[in-house]
């Protein structure tokens, strides 16, 4: 029974607040243009559904596209980064430096490359997204304790075969774990470089609604994105739970 209610709480929370957002929007007579009721917004849906299926699969491509970019990149830096204390030291605060760039700002230099299209917002949804997976990784290595290191070199094992035995399996619980932000964070990379200069994808999709005053178009923009985003989310827990499931069934027996 309380495994049913796991299941089904999700549904209920957010039925129960769509719901309320319609009983709010027609109690009070808020009028679309400011915020559209949910029933406004499924027909404004379903009128135009080609248009927004046609959209969201561009951002779905995007932001999967930039994100593989960034997994495959931030392995492997992170793999660099926590190879040894003093990479990480170093390479610790430029990291940090270009991550703390908003990428809303680079989106005009990608633009001025690559012109308009869907290869800044590739390269959006990586720059912005490929932070979480190195951090992990370098952390999950850098954390070693350096008594177990001091262990295993002393039984033999070298610099190798002490990150390829125990340092990259440590690491994998941070790395899958950083994909469920990474792959958010993508979305909103992709979103936000079509909104400023793209022909298709939903940011476009949503800045052509708004200018032409369409809110429930634009709410259901949004709804389409929220739904990709949570499928994506989805999937990388699974993953993360297919991968690493042993890691938090030992925390899971520890706390026992």
């Amino acid at each position: 029974m309380t495994r049913r209610i796991e299941i089904l709480a999700p549904w209920l929370f957010t039925i129960g607040l769509f719901v309320i957002w319609e009983v709010i929007c027609k109690g009070f007579n808020v009028a679309s243009i400011i915020l559209p009721a949910p029933s406004e917004i499924w027909a404004a849906a379903l009128r135009y559904w080609s248009p927004l299926l046609k959209n969201s699969l561009v951002t779905l491509w995007t932001t999967l596209a930039g994100f593989l970019l960034a997994v495959g990149f931030g392995l492997l830096l992170g793999l660099f980064v926590g190879w040894s204390r003093t990479i990480y030291r170093g390479l610790y605060p430029v990291m940090i430096g270009f991550n703390s760039i908003p990428k809303v700002a680079v989106v005009p230099i990608l633009v001025m490359w690559f012109g308009i299209g869907e290869v800044p917002a590739i390269l959006t949804a990586f720059l912005i997204s490929f932070f979480p997976v190195v951090v992990n990784v370098a952390t999950g290595l850098a954390t070693i304790e350096p008594e177990l290191e001091d262990v295993l070199r002393a039984l033999g094992a070298s610099k190798l075969d002490v990150m390829r035995k125990v340092g990259i399996p440590r690491a994998m619980p941070y790395f899958f774990g950083s994909l469920k932000v990474a792959i958010t964070l993508a979305f909103v990379g992709a979103v936000v470089s079509e909104t400023i200069a793209a022909n298709a994808g939903l940011g476009h999709l949503m800045t052509q609604a708004g200018s032409n005053f369409q809110m429930p178009l634009v709410f259901a923009g949004l709804l389409a994105l929220a739904i990709e985003g949570i499928g994506m989310y989805a999937v990388t827990a699974w993953l993360e739970g297919r991968m690493t499931g042993w890691a938090f069934r030992s925390q899971q027996s520890a706390g026992g």
